[in-house]
Order: C-alpha cells, then sequence, then structure tokens
C-alpha cells in the first residue's frame, strides 16, 4: 500500500451546497467538506472526538476572529476548517486537508 500523497478528486462543485458540508467516503475515511459563500472549500475528518460520531458535516459554519470553523452538531465545538483545532478545547482536535477546486472538481491532497 502506497503512502504517498496526491491529490484526489471527491466530488463535483455543484455537489455542494454553499454554507454547508456533505460527507464524502475517502480511502476508508469519513471526510467533511464545507463550501463557504465566497467558494472556498475546506475539508475535515468528520469524526466529531466529544461527541464521538461522525457528524461534523451537519455543523454550522462560522466565522470568529477571522478563523473559519464548524460548530459540532452535537456539543457545539467549533473546530478551525483551516487547522483542524478545536476553538473551545485545546485538548480536542480533527484533521485538516488540503482542499482545492479544480475545473469544477472538488480536490482533497490525501
Amino acid at each position: 500500500m502506497s503512502t504517498a500523497k496526491n491529490w484526489q478528486t471527491i466530488c463535483h462543485k455543484q455537489d455542494l451546497v454553499k454554507n454547508s458540508g456533505v460527507c464524502a467516503l475517502l480511502q476508508e475515511q469519513q471526510l467533511a467538506i464545507f463550501l463557504t459563500s465566497d467558494d472556498q472549500v475546506y475539508s475535515i475528518t468528520n469524526w466529531d472526538p466529544a461527541g464521538k460520531a461522525n457528524v461534523l458535516y451537519r455543523g454550522i459554519i462560522g466565522d470568529s476572529e477571522g478563523e473559519i470553523f464548524v460548530a459540532s452538531p452535537l456539543y457545539k465545538e467549533r473546530f478551525s476548517l483551516t487547522t483542524g483545532k478545536c476553538l473551545d478545547d485545546e485538548q480536542l482536535s480533527v484533521i485538516s486537508y488540503q482542499t482545492r477546486i479544480q475545473d469544477n472538481q472538488v480536490q482533497v491532497f490525501f
């Protein structure tokens, strides 16, 4: 099994809804993918470490002092979409992935 990372196409841009998330499976890993109102795309692991469930794609996108985040639908912890760090509990974090839109395809560096 190769451990080399490269850009993986995960869906089409039209599969996303602005200011909300979708869930996708990539190499047995659930990802939460978000499209913001300014057409920026982000992806993080879908696993909520506080609620112990794959639910982050259902969270609400927000902005706090320039930090874009998703608030978990379970206990409302806010996770940075750029770094994966929890803004409310430094002991919690998720993995964030480089994500881009190339030729209307959403790609994750995975």
